[in-house]
């Protein structure tokens, strides 16, 4: 077994784009998400160590200081930084020639021969779900006879060895809790809306929505929800509580947790007792009967993506959703006094200046707690790249973040320009944070929770240098 290194390589300064983060930009309020693509692989792999970079404050020098402990290096790459992470990949084999440099993550998974051919620092690429495929390598089995691989041959050209397949025995895989607990800090990771410290969980891959622009499901893990049991997931938040008494709150990163909701139940029956409130990633149709069993055992937030109050905007990227559900799902949890955190995304295609306007009237009719609002983003391997190239909305070489990591418009329609959609996001904010009813309700939960005041004061100076720095950022 190669004596293995999974890092998570130094970026940006607050950047929350590594490898457990959908949206590759800084984000207004600083955040950091656990490395959980690298975390299963740690706990796949016999021996192997893992660095995230970005969340403890690692500098390059400080990683490469570890270069010539290990045979194998394997690193998250994303869309957004890719050429940084070459140049982490080629300071690594500088630091130790003899190492074997590998990549995983969506970018990677979309272009092989693009990102295998960026520097021949980088000895391959997994494509797609990659679990197996590393395990493989740091076993040693020659790269040629690895599924899932592409590589630069012995002639100078790219080979592809045949595609990996899905994982369909997820009970299979070992819970990461361990290496997390050997390797990382629970208190470099945090999120606006979840305690702190609070842990993440994947259980399971896939999302059986057909988004276009959503990155996970078209590159990695499929449009098809494939999950762990439920008796596998309590077992493993079992374990997490044992290992970690002072995280304050289970968070479930699923693309969509609710996907199945008989299973949901049951995991949330089987966890309620444990006295730690839990949080998920959720889609607005979920029936009143299973939040009310959720609430019961102990759900606190549900992260949901509405996108857009605009029906038609929500046909375009096929989200599946009706505005008169949304409507219902928002009135209920309200009223059993379920948080939600709602994410926005302006710029999608059939976005205009009006329906701007009506996504922030929809906003503050449903009125998260609190929400997140982004540009749409079209990654490659997404349906909305190849629909933003064909239709001249974006260029191949444009980029996706500005130098120093804040995300750019990347998209520019005909009657709705780039600048429009940069400078609709801070007043998007403004308008559903500073109103009576919501500053008066922040307040009160400030009041009431001595932790909360000091992290919305926190972010509240946050948010005001997001408003001034992003915007001169764009000016240079």
């Amino acid at each position: 077994m190669k004596k293995t290194l999974f890092l998570n390589p130094p970026s940006f300064d607050g950047f929350d784009g590594g490898a457990g983060a959908r949206y590759q930009a800084k984000r207004e309020v600083k955040s950091n998400w656990y490395p959980t693509w690298l975390g299963q692989l740690a706990a796949l792999v016999p021996g192997s160590k893992l660095v995230d970079a970005p969340a403890s404050g690692k500098t390059l020098d400080d990683v490469l200081a570890l270069a010539r402990d290990y045979e194998l290096v394997v690193m998250y790459a994303s869309a957004a930084t890719y050429a940084s992470e070459v140049k982490v990949a080629e300071a690594f084999k500088r630091a130790n020639p003899a190492i074997m440099v590998g990549m995983v993550g969506a970018h990677v998974a979309t272009v092989p021969e693009e990102s295998v051919k960026a520097s021949s620092a980088i000895d391959f690429v997994a494509r797609h779900e990659f679990d197996y495929t590393i395990l493989e390598v740091a076993e040693g089995k020659p790269l040629a006879e690895v599924d899932g691989l592409s590589f630069v041959g012995p002639d100078g050209a790219v080979v592809h060895t045949k595609d990996r397949e899905l994982i369909h025995d997820m009970d299979a895989l070992p819970y990461p809790g361990p290496v997390y607990r050997r390797d990382l800090d629970v208190n470099d990771y945090f999120i606006g809306y979840i305690k702190h410290p609070y842990m993440s969980f994947y259980t399971g891959r896939g999302c059986k929505s057909k988004c276009s622009f959503c990155l996970w499901p078209q590159t990695i893990g499929g449009r098809v929800y494939r999950a762990r049991s439920a008796a596998n997931v309590i077992e493993e938040v079992k374990q997490a509580r044992a290992l970690f008494p002072e995280v304050k709150e289970f968070f479930f990163d699923d693309d969509t947790f609710t996907d199945d909701l008989d299973r949901v139940e049951e995991i949330a029956r089987g966890i309620g007792h444990l006295g730690v409130p839990w949080s998920c990633n959720a889609k607005a149709n979920i029936p009143r009967k299973t939040l009310e069993v959720l609430k019961a055992n102990g759900l606190r937030v549900l992260l949901v993506g509405y996108e857009s109050g605009v029906q038609e905007i929500l046909n375009n990227i096929r989200k599946g959703l009706r505005l008169d559900i949304v409507r219902k799902f928002a009135k209920d949890c309200h009223e059993l006094g379920i948080i939600v955190h709602g994410t926005f995304v302006l710029g999608l295609p059939g976005e205009t200046r009006e329906t701007i306007k009506q996504t922030l009237a929809f906003a503050k009719e449903v009125n998260p707690r609190t929400l997140q609002v982004s540009m749409a983003a079209p990654y490659p391997g997404t349906e909305l790249y190849e629909q933003a190239i064909a239709n001249g909305w974006f260029k191949r070489d444009e980029t996706l973040v500005m130098n120093d990591g804040w995300q750019v418009a990347a998209l520019s329609y005909p009657d709705l320009s780039s600048d429009e959609i940069f400078a609709a996001v801070a007043d998007f904010y403004k308008a559903f944070y500073f109103r009576p009813a919501k500053i008066g309700e922040i307040l009160l939960e400030m009041i009431q929770d001595w932790d909360m005041m000091k992290r919305r004061l926190r972010e509240g100076v946050e948010f005001f240098q997001f408003l001034r720095t992003r915007d001169a950022a764009r000016a240079c």
